[in-house]
C-alpha cells in the first residue's frame, strides 16, 4: 500500500520513461512554434502604408472630409446640421436618412490635419442622437431627441474642449468636456462628415454621408481666411476608400456648406484593419498542439487498459480514484509547462517574422499579454484532463481520441470558416469545450465602432477567464463520472 505522493511519483515515472508520450509532449510545444513562424511569414503586407497610432497607443482609424481653419488659443464655433444622408451609392442622389447609423456630421477641433492627432468632436449621427468624441476611444452620448436640424457647439479653452448641443440655438445642453492634452496653441477646427464602412453580411462596404450646414458662427481666435476643404487619411490603410461615383467634397451655398464624406474617427478595429494581426493569429498551432496533447493524454490512460497493466496500477492505492487524480495532475503539469514553454517561444518569433513582412500587430497590455501566455499553457493542460478523463471512460483509444478532438478541437475549426453564420459560431464558443479559446482573444470591442465582431474575427462571445471555465468544466465532470465508474466496474 503506498500514499499519495508515492502515486504521484509512480505515474510521473511511468509517464517520463515512455519516449512516445515524452515526444509527443514535445511535439505540442514545436507545433505551437512552427505554426507561429508560418503565420509570421505567411502574410506580406510590406510597403502597406502605415497605421495611424492615436494619442493612446492604439491603431484608429481617422478619415474623414475635414472642412477647416486654424484656431488660436481660445474660441467657441456654433453650427446646425440637417438632412446627414448616408448610403453605399452608385449616385449621391440614393442616400437616405440613417442608412448608416454611425454616420457622424458636426463639429471638430483637432491638433492637426495629421492622421492620429489628438481631436475632440460633438456630431449629430445617423442613428445614435448627438455625440461627444474625443481622441477617438471616448464617447459620450447626448440629447437622442429632437427635431432637424440640431445645433451644436464647441468651445475651446486650453486642453478643455466643450460640447453643447441644442434643438432651438437659445437652450442649450452640455454634453460634455474632454481634456485633450497636446492640441498646442493653435489648432485646425471646423466642420467634417465621417461614413464608416456599413456591415454587410459577414464583410463590410464602404458608404458615403452627406449633411447639410447652415448658421455658421465662429469666436475668439480664429483666422480670418477662407474655409479649406481636405480628405484627412486618403491614403491609411483603414480607410475604405468611396464608393463607386462618390467623393469628398464641400459646396458653399447661402451662408452655409453642403459636405460629402467617407472614412470614420474611431479606434480601429479587425474589419477596418486588414493589415492588421493579433496574437491569436501568431498562436493558430494551439489547435495542432491539442491534437498532439489529447492523443498522449488518451495514451496515458488507455495503453494499460490495452496491455492489461490496470490491475497492477489500481493495486497501489486503496481508492481507486487516487489513482486516476495522480495521472491527471502529472498530465496536467507536465502539459503546462509544454503549452507555456511553446508559448513564450512562439509569440516573439511570430510578431518578429510578422513586423518584418509588413503586418501590423494589434497591441496588447502587459497583463493581456501574460494571460494569453498562461491561459494558452492553461487550455493545454485542462484539454489534457479532459481528454485523459474521456479515456479513462471509453477504454479505448481511437474512440476516446476522436470524442474529444469532435468536442475541442472541431468547433474552433467550424469557427475558422468565414462564412459560417455569426450566431452559429457564438454558440460554439458559448457552450463546448472549445470556448477556452477566448483565452487568446486580445482585441477590443467598441459600442461605437459597427463591425463583425465575430470568433472568425477574434471576438468571442465570453470573458478570457469565463471561456476556461467552460472547458473546465467539462474536465471536471468528466474526471469525476470516470473516477465513479473506475470505483464501480471492473478494471
Amino acid at each position: 500500500m503506498t500514499g499519495f505522493p508515492q502515486l504521484l511519483h509512480a505515474e510521473w515515472t511511468k509517464f517520463r520513461t515512455v519516449t512516445g508520450w515524452v515526444t509527443g509532449t514535445a511535439m505540442a510545444t514545436l507545433l505551437v512554434v512552427l505554426f507561429a513562424a508560418l503565420a509570421g511569414i505567411s502574410s506580406d503586407q510590406k510597403g502597406s502604408p502605415p497605421v495611424p497610432i492615436g494619442p493612446g497607443g492604439e491603431p484608429v482609424t481617422d478619415s474623414f472630409y475635414f472642412v477647416h481653419r486654424p484656431l488660436t488659443g481660445i474660441g467657441s464655433i456654433t453650427v446646425s446640421v440637417s438632412a446627414l444622408k448616408s448610403g453605399i451609392p452608385t449616385d449621391l442622389a440614393e442616400l437616405r436618412s440613417g442608412v448608416v447609423p454611425w454616420a457622424k456630421a458636426g463639429l471638430i477641433i483637432k491638433a492637426s490635419t495629421r492622421q492620429g492627432s489628438p481631436y475632440a468632436a460633438i456630431m449629430v449621427t445617423g442613428g445614435h442622437g448627438v455625440r461627444m468624441q474625443d481622441n477617438y476611444v471616448n464617447d459620450t452620448a447626448g440629447p437622442t431627441t429632437g427635431a432637424s436640424p440640431r445645433w451644436l457647439r464647441l468651445d475651446r479653452s486650453g486642453d478643455a474642449v466643450t460640447g453643447y448641443a441644442s434643438a432651438d440655438a437659445r437652450h442649450w445642453t452640455k454634453v460634455g468636456t474632454a481634456h485633450v492634452d497636446g492640441l498646442g496653441p493653435t489648432v485646425r477646427g471646423g466642420l467634417f462628415v465621417a461614413s464608416p464602412p456599413s456591415v454587410d453580411g459577414m464583410g463590410t462596404r464602404g458608404s458615403v454621408s452627406t449633411a447639410a450646414f447652415a448658421d455658421l458662427h465662429t469666436r475668439g481666435g480664429w483666422a480670418d481666411r477662407h474655409w479649406a476643404g481636405d480628405q484627412v487619411g486618403a491614403e491609411s490603410p483603414s480607410f475604405a476608400g468611396y464608393p463607386r461615383n462618390a467623393s469628398g467634397s464641400f459646396m458653399a451655398s447661402d451662408g452655409g456648406f453642403t459636405v460629402t464624406g467617407a472614412g470614420d474617427i474611431a479606434p480601429a478595429v479587425r474589419d477596418t484593419l486588414p493589415t492588421g494581426g493579433t496574437r491569436g493569429d501568431i498562436l493558430t498551432g494551439t489547435f495542432a498542439a491539442l491534437i498532439a496533447v489529447i492523443v498522449v493524454a488518451v495514451l496515458f490512460i488507455s495503453t494499460e487498459y490495452r496491455e492489461n497493466l490496470i490491475h497492477v496500477t489500481l493495486a497501489a492505492s486503496r481508492r481507486r480514484s487516487g489513482v486516476l487524480v495522480a495521472k491527471a495532475i502529472v498530465l496536467g503539469v507536465v502539459t503546462f509547462v509544454a503549452g507555456l514553454a511553446g508559448t513564450l517561444v512562439a509569440v516573439p518569433l511570430g510578431e518578429r517574422l510578422a513586423h518584418a513582412n509588413g503586418v501590423y500587430i494589434f497591441p496588447v497590455t502587459s497583463s493581456a499579454e501574460l494571460r494569453v501566455a498562461l491561459g494558452t499553457a492553461a487550455l493545454l493542460a485542462t484539454a489534457s484532463i479532459l481528454a485523459l478523463s474521456v479515456g479513462a471512460l471509453f477504454r479505448h483509444g481511437a474512440g476516446a481520441v476522436t470524442a474529444v478532438i469532435v468536442a475541442l478541437v472541431l468547433p474552433y475549426i467550424l469557427v475558422a470558416i468565414p462564412f459560417l453564420p455569426a450566431s452559429v459560431s457564438d454558440w460554439l464558443m458559448r457552450v463546448t469545450p472549445a470556448a477556452a479559446f477566448a483565452l487568446q482573444q486580445t482585441l477590443v470591442r467598441y459600442d461605437q465602432v459597427a463591425s463583425n465582431y465575430t470568433p472568425y474575427n477574434g471576438y468571442y462571445p465570453l470573458e478570457p477567464w469565463a471561456g476556461l471555465a467552460v472547458l473546465a468544466g467539462y474536465a471536471v465532470v468528466s474526471l469525476a463520472a470516470a473516477a465513479l465508474l473506475l470505483r464501480r466496474r471492473d478494471a
